[in-house]
């Protein structure tokens, strides 16, 4: 081949944008082209409640377990919080497979930004990436395969964590505190109105999550509770300046104890 082919096919490949050069490559693999046709199709299944807390240290993503189909729990066990990098991640609401496909694609992007560019993205140049992504979707959000996900993050520049939400066109807006997205993000975040402080430590905003979690659960049908016969508890991540870490599930299933026994005690389960 000829050095001015070589060059051809090295630009053709070197797009910091690995979903730009999968739709020019394989548009069909990327979410939300194709054919969509939701009113011949299955029940889609659902992911419900994700939320995100500002704390001292970073950001706090949690998400229940359950994944429904219409009226029914299509799983128990489902995982909506997902890590983007070592210093972002994105919870996911909406029809559950396109949702994780997005999740997925969206890890990949910013690994074959890094490879191609030689540094992390920044996170607003994060968020933005994830914004086109939700765009893309659009076609199949219309036929009701919705994808709204959250995204937050650990800001090295600025020091502190932030968090994103969006619309279903791929507007992509910045809250300050916290958010929820999902079935029970009313219920969620009318919850975290009440009991958010400014620079929480970590056990706090735990339990603040874990908290409106549950009040999430105890209003709406589609979000999941502890489930302490079959050991379910919601999952919980953190993102601080030392990267994305997992809360153990002992200590998210004591949390969530402690919280039930305090309201069992107050009579009125809240």
């Amino acid at each position: 081949m000829s050095g001015d082919g070589w060059r051809s096919l090295f630009n053709d490949y070197s797009n910091s944008s690995f979903v730009e050069l999968l739709r020019r490559e394989s548009p069909h693999l990327v979410p939300g082209v194709g054919p969509w046709r939701a009113a011949e199709a299955p029940e889609p299944v659902h992911g419900t409640t994700v939320l995100s807390v500002r704390y001292r240290d970073g950001v706090i993503m949690a998400g229940d377990r359950q994944a429904t189909a219409g009226y029914q729990v299509a799983s128990r066990r489902i995982e909506k919080i997902f890590k983007s990098d070592e210093l972002s991640g994105v919870g996911i609401a909406g029809a559950a497979g396109p949702a994780m496909e997005m999740a997925k694609l969206f890890q990949t992007e910013l690994e074959h930004y890094e490879k191609v560019e030689g540094e992390n993205l920044s996170l607003e140049g994060k968020a933005n990436r994830l914004s086109q992504m939700i765009r893309m979707n659009l076609p199949a959000a219309m036929q009701g395969l919705v994808v709204v996900p959250i995204f937050a993050g650990f800001d090295e520049k600025a020091g502190l964590g932030r968090l994103f939400k969006y619309d279903i066109t791929g507007g992509r807006y910045e809250e300050t505190n916290f958010d929820a997205q999902g079935s029970g993000s009313k219920d969620a975040r009318d919850s975290l109105k009440k009991l958010w402080k400014r620079d929480m430590p970590r056990d706090e905003a735990l339990r603040v999550s874990l908290e409106a979690l549950i009040d999430a659960a105890d209003e709406d049908v589609g979000t999941g509770g502890p489930d302490l016969v079959r050991g379910i508890f919601p999952s919980v991540k953190t993102i601080t300046r030392s990267g994305f870490g997992e809360v153990p599930d002992d200590e998210v299933r004591r949390v969530c104890e402690a919280i039930l026994a305090d309201r069992a005690r107050s009579g009125n389960g809240a």
